[in-house]
């Protein structure tokens, strides 16, 4: 099964994809999304859903993970990142139709055991779930893919239930 990661945002948004079998996963590619501070909102947004529309046509997930919105300190950040988000998850169910949202406490649960881990320990179990020599740069991607790993043991984990 082929999952797309995302870790939403507003001037940088990070994905992930992995291929995944069981309890065998592989990176097939990871990056982010930027968007440049001195255009309007409008503008941007129309970039991130270009830009996703082009990353799920390019690998054709099976499935889509998305990061449920943590609310930040600065309000109208959290609008921004809130109306972005928004365009991933319309551009995520217009092209795939099958996308699954995770909160920071579920994925921290997943990747490390722990719902209050620190973000490296979760970069580091990123690497090695992966098998990749360094943690992914930047720490958007490597979210992206802690989001995709996310799903994979909680899809992998329902598939078990449900025999």
């Amino acid at each position: 099964m082929r999952i797309l990661g995302i870790d939403p945002g507003y001037a940088t948004i990070g994905y992930g994809v992995i291929d995944t079998n069981g309890n065998k996963h592989k990176v097939i590619d990871y990056g982010v999304i930027t968007t440049p501070k001195n255009e309007n909102i409008a503008v941007r947004l129309a970039m991130i859903y270009d830009s996703m529309t082009k990353i799920i046509d390019k690998f054709k997930p099976d499935e889509i993970a998305v990061e449920e919105l943590f609310f930040v300190k600065n309000i109208t950040t959290g609008i921004n990142v809130a109306h972005a988000r928004g365009v991933i998850l319309l551009a995520s169910v217009h092209a795939c139709g099958r996308m699954y949202e995770y909160t920071p406490l579920q994925i921290k649960q997943a990747m490390t055991g722990y719902g209050r881990a620190e973000k490296r320990q979760i970069q580091e179990m990123v690497k090695m779930y992966l098998n990749l020599p360094q943690i992914p740069r930047p720490d958007d991607a490597a979210d992206a893919l802690a989001i995709a790993l996310t799903h994979a043991q909680t899809n992998r984990m329902a598939e078990q239930f449900s025999l």
